[in-house]
């Protein structure tokens, strides 16, 4: 019967005729109908609906017609039948007891199996097949279930962030991790460091404590000039104005710390507590707040237990906690500037994002790894804009660069100084002359040195050209990519884009065009040090981070941290942290679940991973237990170097191909032009437009990376609006 067809009672019928079925699974009885009059023409509603239907004949009858709801639920179990193939009939010997009733059928079942429920009668249907079918008719899920993901369940962290979570605690599992990981940072500084007890010259903690010593008792002119042969400065003017801050405040305390020459290789337990607490605290100001910054700005539609746990995984980066709290370095403080200056230009603040990256130069010279990534997503972004908006932006970037390192090398500028004074910075952060590279660090230069010489082939000036052909050809498809980029995304209506976007859709490619810049200047630069590889290691965390276990974005980044930290064993062993060494590994690979053996089959990075530590496990081993031929002493940095240098190569390669992936994804290759993305303006019930001009929509590209800033900018102005049903949708 449709639900329009009129319907009439026939005079004659019996009383089980004027009764209509509603063959359900739930009940099995039946509703009576009223008679109507033969005139009447009532329609036929749903017996949900809450009003009754009435005859058109007259008011006073009360007549109710139900129409039968479509047994949906029979369709579905009928319609499973086609998912499975038809079951054969094997022997009765070999068949497997069902613990359903055998006289079950869906469509013809007994009144008995009627008074049963649905969910009853479905799973009694599940089990018969299931016992009745071969094994090798079955049919089994191509996914597993997620207990069985890689590492998702073994992860430390995870478990913990879960358990403050239910116990009602989530306010307290960011203040918790940063205490943690601050003490953690304050156990590694109670071994070893670089240089103890190890005249004349000591390591780089004395170096450190070196330059606060002059710069507080010197005028600022021969800072850069004083007595070069020990440990003159060779950092940029920040990072000198950091450490005249550090030294006032230690004088202060006890001036024998940092008296004149006199206190050279001082090492008592009161200057060596006062030394590692000033790295406690420049990490706890710059660094540790550009950690949370980046969990909220990039990740900011994840859940709060995603980013709780993202966090603690980029608080006890191995690598970083061993070299500046180990070792001894403030790395930590350029890092956190570069890491600031993202967050910034996640959220549109370009020129704070600017002053950022300029302080982070200005602190140390190895953010100029960042250099290329970061001036081309700026340029791109500014060719997105167009003329009027980009051309404003590019001149107030170019103002705050050029303003802050004006002010940064002021001291060293007339009137305060003869312009040639200038050149004493400069010559020292810049040290062309100290060679190709040093000690044994694994990049190109000092592995393919084992078979070729550089150094008797080719003159120094020769080897900087060749360096720097190689480093700017490492990090142009980066470059292309961010250029490109912007051009390819800008709508083709000169002045759509007035309306300076807070974010570009090229955002998407800046963190991995930060770990391909970076990589290219680690493996192919002049004058290399294996603590430089600190520089990758940032971005391809940040990736890491808000990966998901079985993703290769967070196979590679373990990879990458482990091989990393291995690769600055020589170093490390030499400062006697072997045991920090070893702990913080393992401490950091069970807190985010990672094991190998668990990755996904035949991958190559999980073939990669177990051949790399296997070789790692075995070269420890024979350290170990074989020391080294008097003929060949360096024969294990050697063997160390050319074992991790083609990961870092391979990682190099990786972060291209991703590059790749994400502008083909946001506009085609060069020469689709097709492919070029079209602004989509709207204007919702806010009356505020949304589109390209005012995030990163799905078709710019935004999805293309994990991170989920873009997802966040792209919801924001729908939530005052979302009250109501969206009528195009």
């Amino acid at each position: 019967m449709d639900e329009f067809t009129p319907y009439s009672a026939k005079e004659g019928s019996s009383s089980r005729s004027s009764r209509v079925r509603n063959p359900s699974f739930h009940t099995s009885s039946s509703r009576p109908l009223v008679s109507t009059s033969k005139d009447a023409f009532p329609l036929l509603r749903n017996r949900t609906s809450a009003t009754s239907i009435r005859t058109c004949s007259s008011s006073s009858d009360v007549s109710e017609i139900y129409s039968p709801i479509p047994d949906r639920h029979l369709l579905e179990s009928h319609q499973q039948r086609w998912l499975y193939a038809p079951s054969l009939s094997p022997a009765p010997s070999s068949r497997a007891i069902s613990p359903a009733p055998r006289s079950f059928s869906p469509g013809h079942g007994s009144r008995s199996n009627r008074n049963l429920s649905f969910s009853t009668l479905m799973e009694s249907e599940r089990s018969r097949r299931t016992s009745v079918s071969p094994s090798f008719l079955r049919h089994e899920p191509r996914v597993k279930p997620k207990s069985a993901s890689a590492g998702e369940e073994h992860s430390m962290g995870k478990r913990w962030v879960r358990w403050m979570h239910k116990n009602g605690m989530k306010q307290l599992v960011v203040p918790a991790a940063i205490a943690g990981s601050l003490w953690i940072r304050w156990a590694i500084g109670l071994a070893s460091y670089s240089g103890e007890n190890t005249p004349p010259m000591y390591g780089d903690y004395e170096a450190q404590r070196h330059w606060m010593e002059l710069t507080i008792h010197l005028p600022i002119r021969q800072w850069y000039t004083h007595d070069l042969q020990y440990w003159g400065l060779d950092y940029p003017p920040l990072t000198a104005y950091v450490s005249w801050l550090c030294g006032i405040v230690g004088s202060r305390l006890n001036p024998s710390w940092f008296a004149l020459d006199s206190s050279r290789g001082i090492e008592t337990p009161e200057s060596k507590a006062f030394m590692r607490a000033t790295v406690l605290v420049l990490d706890a100001l710059i660094y540790i707040p550009a950690l949370v910054m980046f969990v909220k700005a990039w990740q900011g539609t994840r859940s709060l237990r995603t980013q709780n746990l993202a966090l603690l995984i980029l608080l006890l980066q191995p690598a970083l906690l061993l070299i500046d709290f180990g070792h001894f370095q403030y790395n930590s403080v350029m890092l956190g500037f570069t890491l600031l200056a993202m967050n910034f230009f996640a959220t549109g603040h370009d020129v704070l994002g600017a002053l950022c990256f300029v302080l982070s130069l200005g602190f140390k010279q190895m953010a100029l790894y960042y250099a290329p990534a970061i001036g081309s997503y700026l340029l791109g972004k500014c060719l997105y804009l167009g003329t009027s908006q980009g051309g404003r932006l590019f001149v107030r970037l170019g103002l705050v660069t050029t303003i802050t390192f004006f002010v940064l090398f002021l001291p060293f500028l007339p009137p305060f100084a003869p312009f040639s004074a200038i050149m004493d910075p400069i010559t020292r952060i810049f040290p062309f002359n100290r060679g190709l590279f040093e000690d044994k660090v694994a990049n190109f230069w000092c592995s393919s040195n084992v078979v070729f010489k550089w150094k008797h082939w080719l003159a120094r000036d020769a080897l900087v050209k060749l360096s720097t052909g190689l480093t700017a050809l490492g990090f142009l498809p980066s470059v292309v990519g961010l250029i490109r980029g912007g051009i390819m995304a800008a709508p083709p209506v000169p002045g759509d884009n007035d309306a300076s976007p807070a974010t570009v859709p090229t955002l998407p490619l800046l963190p991995y065009a930060l770990l391909t810049s970076s990589m290219s200047f680690f493996l192919f630069s002049f004058q290399v040090h294996e603590k430089t590889i600190l520089v990758p290691l940032l971005p391809m965390t940040l990736l890491l981070s808000g990966a998901s276990p079985d993703s290769s974005v967070f196979a590679w980044g373990v990879l990458s941290n482990n091989i990393g930290v291995f690769s600055m064993w020589p170093l490390l062993k030499r400062d006697g942290m072997a045991v920090p060494y070893v702990a913080t590994l393992l401490l950091w690979n069970r807190l985010i679940g990672y094991n190998p053996l668990r990755l996904a089959k035949r991958s190559v990075v999980k073939m990669l991973s177990l051949a790399v530590y296997a070789a790692c496990i075995v070269l420890h081993v024979i350290e170990l237990v074989i020391p080294p031929p008097a003929r060949y002493p360096d024969v294990f940095p050697v063997l160390n170097v050319l074992v991790c240098t083609p990961v870092f190569a391979l990682v190099w390669l990786w972060s291209i191909k991703c590059g790749l992936e994400i502008a083909w994804a946001m506009g085609g290759l060069p020469g689709s032009s097709k492919a070029k993305v079209e602004p989509d303006v709207k204007v919702d019930q806010t009356g505020l437009k949304s589109g390209s001009t005012g995030s990163i929509g799905r078709e710019s590209g935004a999805r293309a990376m994990s991170l989920g800033f873009s997802q966040a900018r792209q919801r924001a102005p729908y939530r005052a609006a979302s009250v109501g049903p969206d009528v195009n949708e």
